[in-house]
């Protein structure tokens, strides 16, 4: 199926007032040591579809192509590019930076007139249509975030269905994280739906800085391009859409609640601890929950929410199957509210302060971790552009063994889980009654 889908066109869209002005250049922004940890990970990939009625595409793609100039306006970083620096008096490492000079997004629309819209909310392991031809979805597949000296930092691509839209987008995570990324598609979607209007009365954009005072930027690091990374278990995989409502979402937390956990912290315990059950380890193996922690608010002194960046950290909850097997859900969750907390401003320090004397930039992501991304905080459901409501939120590759993409439900105060895993695995979970009791498998 995948041969169906056919590119139309492809194009660059630049902030209106680079159009305007040979002045458009801003600032140069420093990578920190969590953005060059990301430097050999491929774009984060999201996805919104949407159902008829809509423009016709000639007058779709016009309006989209319009707003979006007017919201990299604002969002300026996204139209940048990575500058790898060669330092002259080092010849093993390399620097970056960002450069915000209105270069562009690659704009790409396609077709594949022959999927509907059934066939992306029946993302399942029993549903030939994933993961192969819905990866033609997305503009960025296969592009890392090192790739960004030549490539835009942000894609953007719109395929046409038989009944339905889908608009593909992938970013580099060393310019934005989930919380920024979101808050652009807000502003895009509202610019849209209002004609060019939406973001008068906003203020200045607001960066993070370099953050850490102590650290000398840029930052030298050995040349990233130098190992392609890898995906472990990344060939093979199947991914199902977990499903779990407000009221079993109420259930969890209440299970856990002598461990006084958030809700969230309740439900992915649960994942956790029957991820662990089924993954296939020995009782004394240790097992992960990494997950991306927002730092605007921990740092000192602490960025606004609105800072845009990438201003998240990895968090790494660390346990062994057996106690998980032991203690049960709440205990889990317990120590996934527990490694959340740690996550101060002086840890982070401390961190990039390592980090920094000892270079260690990953070549491997995956496994057997139970590797969370995105969060169900952020506004998928209210990106309108003129046309309704997205009726489905979806997550594009890099496909990772034990991924859990997190997104908010459609009903308010559920939650959807985009999960990536082992066919053996995902067999077991659909046996697991215990499983079952408190998340749905959308078949």
């Amino acid at each position: 199926m995948e041969e169906d889908l056919v590119v139309i066109s492809r194009s660059i869209v630049i902030p209106r007032n680079a159009k305007k002005s040979t002045s458009f250049n801003k600032k140069k922004i420093h990578l920190l040591p969590w953005d060059l940890a990301r430097l050999r990970f491929g774009y984060l990939q999201r996805g919104l579809l949407y159902s008829k009625p809509y423009p016709k595409i000639d007058t779709l793609l016009s309006k989209l192509q319009t707003s979006l100039s007017l919201a990299l306006d604002r969002f300026h970083p996204l139209a940048g590019r990575l500058v790898k620096v060669h330092n002259n008096d080092d010849t093993d490492t390399v620097s970056f930076h960002i450069n915000p000079d209105g270069s562009g997004v690659e704009f790409v629309h396609a077709a594949a007139r022959n999927i509907e819209v059934s066939d992306i909310l029946r993302l399942s392991s029993s549903s030939s249509f994933v993961p192969s031809a819905f990866t033609s979805f997305f503009p960025a597949t296969g592009v890392k975030n090192c790739d960004g000296v030549s490539r835009s930092l942000l894609m953007v691509q719109v395929t046409e269905m038989k009944d339905g839209i889908f608009i593909g987008f992938g970013y580099n995570s060393t310019v934005a994280d989930g919380e920024s990324i979101w808050r652009f598609l807000n502003s895009w979607s509202e610019i849209c739906s209002k004609g060019g209007g939406g973001l008068g009365s906003e203020a200045r954009l607001q960066l993070k800085g370099c953050v850490f005072d102590e650290i000398d930027y840029p930052i030298r690091i050995p040349d990233p391009e130098a190992k392609a990374v890898s995906y472990a278990g990344s060939t093979g995989l199947q991914e199902l859409m977990f499903h779990v409502t407000k009221e079993n979402v109420l259930r969890l937390e209440a299970k856990a609640n002598d461990e006084k956990v958030s809700s969230f912290q309740a439900v992915l315990g649960h994942v956790w601890c029957s991820l662990a059950k089924h993954g296939g380890m020995s009782r004394e193996e240790e097992t992960h929950c990494r997950l991306p922690i927002d730092m605007r608010r921990r740092l000192s002194p602490p960025l606004g929410e609105e800072c845009f960046g990438n201003v998240s950290q990895t968090g790494i909850a660390r346990v062994t199957v057996g106690e998980l097997m032991e203690h049960g859900v709440g205990w889990a969750a317990g120590k996934i509210d527990e490694m959340e907390r740690s996550q101060t401003y002086e840890n982070a320090r401390a961190f990039a302060e390592r980090w920094v004397g000892d270079v260690k930039i990953p070549v491997s992501v995956g496994g057997r971790d139970l590797v969370v991304t995105s969060s169900h905080r952020f506004d998928v459901y209210g990106n309108d552009f003129g046309w309704g409501k997205p009726v489905a939120a979806r997550a594009g590759p890099p496909y990772v063994n034990g991924r859990l993409v997190v997104f908010q439900g459609v009903e308010e105060g559920s939650l959807d889980f985009q999960a990536c895993l082992l066919p053996q695995v995902m067999e077991k979970l659909s046996d697991d009654v215990e499983f079952k009791e408190y998340v749905s498998i959308v078949l």
